[in-house]
């Protein structure tokens, strides 16, 4: 399907061979104010305001159906979620999709096509497409490799699709756990946030896909960790906290997007903040690609923060913080943006700022080349759950399950073990997908349309390894009934053991028990769940605690009593066989916490990213103590670490320079098995409270039995920074330790090193990582001669 032949010109905006920037400038200068306010806006053709909707008050904020002839008249910046607002086919879609751009290109003076967004947090959030695990989940693997691989296979099969921009990855550092968007978060640690986000963007990018990193900035700081409050936090701990997952992802991974947050940070809210979108995005990080709005977070100036009296002043203020596209659908940069420019409310300065940039992210893409074609190359095959994609998603499915005791050794389960399977996770499909996978995001709205993909439950996959499992539900996620809790535990005192499902149903806006808008009071499991399982563990069978959630959860004396607890945050539409393979063996896990699993329910939230204020202290009787820590978690083999060293034998640091710490790791097992050897900084005294120790590296290794690595972490001094005293960058000299260790709680041995040199400040050419390597083989006898 040819793009529509355009007569030949000199004009600079046609020819491929100038800069991208160019060609938008030229364009910008031939356009009329409707032309390029037509390119600051989306149109999401498949708006449901009946009200279940996957957008906050979507059924208040989206418009009456859309005149498609009217709202492209002088064009159109985006098209919203084609494939992601109902179940199509997916070869019907992109054909569907391929008419609209081809009209576009018709109607619009310049030929300009859309801009094709779509979510893509937990895989291609399209019907048929497969479903990776949530963001929790890949933090817990630790993988970055991994992330950048299931990233890249997302971005093809969207691109392949005739996609974009993928609404992803979320950078937000989880703050509170009672939060409901808990389980799109990476981790409660900035560090791993950073890398195992800028993997994914890594992916996402390099398959062609334009990365929208979200959300910016603050967001999961919210009092009380509900959705959409806002956020009393200072420009320290923003800074030092919030801000490095963005800057990594932008300078290291070359996102070409990024979303405001719908949240306001010190009566600001960031769709209107200059100083955040303006200030920090683009002069102190150097963004120079678009900011796009969290759908309808330009409207939410007027209607929920009360910052503007109408649209166009919201328009205005938005544009003027430094929004270049208002999203998911036109409106306050529809009519009342164009009257504001019209009555002097706003510059029209501003909307040639925007689209410029607009535009030369479409030209960056090749949307205005002569050979773009609306229809991908071969579309008429286009398969989005495909073999590979579902063997990666069991990858890493494997690979973030915790195992977080096992204090019993009744894993891995016997051959012949009878099992009773339990719980009302147990055999529930949806038990392994968070809210922004298609089949809970968008297909829980059509109940008649089959799911779309295969994903096997907990029982079903047991059931095919062991010849007696039972199943028995024992109550509902988040019913008040107990009337099951005879029948589970007459069916644990039948079997050999009890494998007891438990969590979270993911949802929306209240549909769920986690999931945007699903936020909790407390962190004590839903329901009556935490009952079914005090009364499993009383059954004097040997219970196996498996939680499938999109936050950690208080489980109070459970984990003592309990043979087993296995953490899995949302796995993916694998996470059921792989489960049933972490419980009979045939992979040791490896998976650690990428939040802290909390003591109580009511006494957190609280991370261990901590200052020693917020440590257990003798002047409270509330201990913040977690029950798993940060990082932990365990498998079924054994490893010997040795060798620790500094490699140089130094004990100073230049406040410029850099350490390599390193450590011998043995598998002293018998099985095939991975570890993940952890780096901590702790900054002795510093000008400003720091966190008791924070990660500053971290190396995953997989070995066979009796194999032995070196593992090397290259730690620069820009990794010591904080915010000083001024509200600089700074990295101080004074003592600090590198603090090798298997979590945040069990340090195995702490280098002491002393960073020299006068006080130094540091800008955006900072290093922002520390470098891993692994090196051959080293018999365990020979350490001595290091």
């Amino acid at each position: 399907m040819p793009r529509i032949a355009r007569s030949s010109s000199e004009e600079l905006w046609r020819d491929e061979s100038a800069s991208p920037a160019d060609r938008a400038a030229d364009l910008v200068s031939r356009m009329t104010l409707e032309e390029k306010a037509a390119q600051l806006v989306g149109v999401w053709v498949g708006a449901d305001s009946s009200g279940g909707g996957v957008a906050p008050l979507q059924q208040d904020l989206a418009a009456d159906p859309i005149d498609w002839n009217a709202v492209t008249e002088h064009g159109l910046g985006q098209l919203t979620r084609p494939f992601g607002t109902a179940p199509v086919e997916p070869v019907a879609a992109a054909k569907s999709l391929a008419l609209s751009q081809e009209h576009l290109v018709e109607r619009s003076r310049f030929g300009i096509p859309a801009l094709v967004h779509e979510e893509c947090l937990a895989g291609f959030a399209a019907w048929r497409a497969t479903a990776y695990p949530v963001p929790l989940a890949w933090g817990a693997t630790f993988n970055p490799g991994l992330i950048q691989r299931m990233a890249d296979t997302i971005g093809r099969s969207m691109r392949a699709a005739g996609i974009h921009q993928g609404l992803a990855p979320v950078l937000d550092v989880a703050r509170d756990y009672r939060w409901g968007r808990t389980e799109e978060t990476i981790s409660e640690d900035p560090y791993l946030v950073a890398t195992i986000g800028t993997a994914y963007v890594k992916g996402l990018e390099g398959a062609g896909m334009i990365s929208t990193l979200k959300h910016f900035a603050g967001y999961s700081a919210s009092r009380a960790g509900r959705n959409l409050a806002p956020v009393s936090m200072g420009p320290r701990e923003f800074s030092d906290v919030l801000l490095p997952p963005f800057e990594a992802a932008l300078r290291l991974g070359g996102a070409r997007s990024v979303m405001h947050s719908y949240t306001e940070i010190d009566g600001v809210p960031s769709a209107a903040d200059k100083a955040l979108l303006t200030g920090i995005l683009r002069d102190r990080l150097g963004f120079d690609g678009t900011v796009v709005a969290d759908y309808f977070g330009i409207r939410f100036l007027e209607r929920l923060h009360r910052v503007a009296e109408d649209g166009t002043a919201a328009a205005g203020l938005a544009l003027n913080a430094g929004v270049d596209v208002e999203l998911p659908t036109v409106d306050t940069f529809g009519s009342p943006l164009l009257e504001g420019v019209r009555d002097g409310r706003i510059e029209e300065a501003l909307i040639d700022r925007a689209a410029l940039r607009v535009l030369t992210q479409k030209i960056s893409i090749g949307l205005l080349d002569e050979d773009w074609s609306p229809l991908p190359a071969g579309v008429e095959s286009l398969e989005l759950d495909t073999a590979e994609g579902r063997d990666l998603a069991e990858l890493m499915a494997r690979e973030s399950l915790v195992l977080l005791a096992n204090s019993e050794g009744v894993l891995p389960l016997a051959a012949g073990t009878r099992v009773a399977v339990v719980g009302p996770l147990a055999n529930d499909p949806m038990a392994m997908l968070g809210c922004y996978s298609f089949p809970v995001h968008v297909g829980g709205k059509h109940p008649e349309t089959p799911v779309g993909i295969d994903i096997p439950t907990v029982f079903e996959e047991l059931r095919a390894g062991f010849s007696e499992v039972t199943h028995v539900p024992g109550c509902t996620v988040d019913g008040p009934g107990r009337e099951g809790f005879g029948d589970a535990v007459d069916a644990a005192r039948e079997a050999d053991v009890c494998v007891v499902v438990l969590g979270d149903r993911a949802g929306l806006f209240g549909r769920g028990t986690s999931g945007e808008g699903c936020d909790a009071s407390d962190l004590k499991l839903p329901g009556v769940q935490s009952e079914l399982l005090a009364a499993l563990l009383d059954s004097g069978t040997p219970v196996v605690v498996v939680l499938l959630a999109g936050r950690p959860y208080a489980l109070g004396d459970a984990p003592s009593r309990a043979a087993a607890v296995v953490q899995g945050f949302f796995p993916g539409q694998r996470g059921g066989r792989a489960v049933a393979d972490l419980l009979s063996g045939r992979f040791s896990p490896s998976g650690r916490l990428p939040v802290s699993i909390p003591r109580d329910p009511g006494s957190q939230p609280g991370t261990y990213l901590t200052a020693p204020l917020g440590a257990k202290s003798g002047v409270s009787d509330l201990d913040p103590s977690p029950a798993f820590a940060f990082g932990h978690g365990i498998g079924y083999s054994s490893f010997e670490w040795s060798g620790v060293r500094e490699v140089e034998g130094r004990s100073d640091w230049e406040v410029d320079g850099e350490v390599t710490i390193e450590v011998t790791v043995t598998n002293t097992g018998v099985m095939q098995a991975a570890d993940i050897v952890q780096l901590y900084l702790h900054d002795a005294a510093a000008q400003v409270t720091r966190p008791i120790q924070r990660l500053v590296g971290f190396a995953r290794v997989e070995l066979e039995p009796g194999e032995s690595v070196r593992v090397a972490l290259t730690v620069p001094a820009d990794l010591t920074a904080f915010t000083g005293l001024d509200g600089e960058l700074i990295v101080e000299p004074g003592a600090v330790e590198l603090r090798v260790a298997r979590s945040s709680d069990d340090i195995h041995t702490a280098v002491g090193l002393q960073l020299v040199g006068g006080l130094r400040r540091v800008g955006a050419d900072r290093a922002l990582t520390s470098v891993s390597t692994v090196t051959t083989a080293i018999r365990p006898e020979l350490e001595g001669a290091l």
